[in-house]
C-alpha cells in the first residue's frame, strides 16, 4: 500500500482559555507528559476559533465557558517533523481568551490526567514549557491591550518577541 504523504496548511490555528470559577480560581489541565496546562487545542474545519474553545475546554476538563477578551496572540515560528501521516508540522497561531466557567466539574480525559482549579498566585509554578509559562505571564500582565509573542519551541525554546497589540 503506498504512503499517502499529508500536507498541512501553513499555519495553524489553535484556541485556548483561562478559565476563572466564581472564586476566581483558574482551571489548569495535567498532561499525561506530567506538565499542568491551560486548555485549548487546534480550530476544526468549519469551526470558529470562540466555538473551538469552548469544545476543548469542555472535551479536556468537563467545563462549560462563556468565552470573553482576547489577552495573548502567540505565534510559534518553527517548523518540525509530523506524525500520524503529516509530513511537517507547521507554524502555529494561538489566540488566548479570558473565560468564565458556567458549568460542569473539572474531571480527566482521553487528552489529560487531570483538571483542577488552582488559586491564581499558584499557577505559574505548576507550568513546566517555556510557552506555556510566557503565555500565562502574558495573561497576569493584561491589562485591556492583547500581548503578541513570537517564539520557536525546538529544538528549544526561544523568545523572539514579546510587544503589546
Amino acid at each position: 500500500m503506498e504512503q499517502v504523504e499529508r500536507v498541512l496548511p501553513a499555519h495553524i490555528l489553535a484556541g485556548a482559555g483561562i478559565v476563572l470559577n466564581g472564586g476566581n480560581e483558574i482551571l489548569m489541565v495535567k498532561t499525561f507528559r506530567g506538565g499542568w496546562v491551560f486548555p485549548g487545542g487546534q480550530v476544526e474545519v468549519g469551526e470558529n476559533v470562540i466555538d473551538a474553545v469552548k469544545r476543548e475546554i469542555m472535551e479536556e476538563a468537563g467545563i462549560d465557558v462563556e468565552v470573553g477578551e482576547v489577552f495573548c496572540v502567540s505565534s510559534n515560528t518553527c517548523k518540525y517533523p509530523g506524525y500520524n501521516g503529516v509530513k511537517e508540522v507547521p507554524t502555529k497561531i494561538m489566540l488566548d481568551f479570558i473565560c468564565r466557567a458556567v458549568g460542569g466539574t473539572p474531571r480527566p480525559s482521553c487528552e489529560n490526567a487531570e483538571s483542577a482549579f488552582f488559586p491564581k498566585d499558584q499557577v505559574l509554578g505548576l507550568i513546566q514549557a517555556p510557552a506555556i509559562i510566557e503565555r500565562f505571564k502574558a495573561y497576569l500582565e493584561y491589562a485591556g491591550r492583547p500581548t503578541y509573542l513570537e517564539y520557536v519551541t525546538k529544538p528549544s525554546f526561544q523568545l523572539k518577541l514579546k510587544r503589546l497589540i
